[in-house]
């Protein structure tokens, strides 16, 4: 048994950018960036960045274009999903993204422009990875 779930609150990074693939299903990508801050032993104040790939698909994907744009602030539950491509020169590149399978934006009402058409929190069910032939014989444990 496994357990594969992220939760992230963040700041987009810039806005959500939406496609739809050729069946019509829509999806969404955009940056969400994650703040840590700390007190160092010398009484310094310290702050790192963590930039994250998000990626949610249907509904989600399309309340998330409509009413999110960079800076804005989001909370995330997903999963961490891995997958290759080839570059244009032939290279394979790996990308780790985090599927949303729920959101709820936050922040004041004050941050952007909000009327009585502004959704409620969202419960999404993203579509389920793609399973491989079900062949326990190449997993690497």
């Amino acid at each position: 048994m496994g357990v594969n779930k992220v939760i992230l609150i963040g700041r987009l990074g810039r806005d959500p950018e939406l496609r739809y693939t050729p069946g019509g299903q829509a999806v969404a990508s955009f940056s969400l960036a994650t703040d840590r801050s700390w007190t160092g032993a010398d009484g310094q104040k310290n702050k790192v960045t963590t930039w994250h790939n998000i990626v949610a698909w249907g509904k989600a994907a399309e309340i998330i274009k409509e009413y999110m744009s960079k800076g804005r602030e989001i909370y995330i539950e997903g999963r961490i999903d891995n997958r290759s491509y080839d570059d244009k020169e032939g290279n394979k590149k790996y990308v780790s993204e985090v599927v949303v399978e729920n959101f709820q934006f936050i922040g004041s009402r004050g941050e952007v422009a909000q009327d009585s058409t502004t959704p409620e929190p969202v419960n999404h069910q993203a579509p389920p990875a793609e399973t491989g032939s079900g062949d326990d014989d190449d997993l690497p444990f």
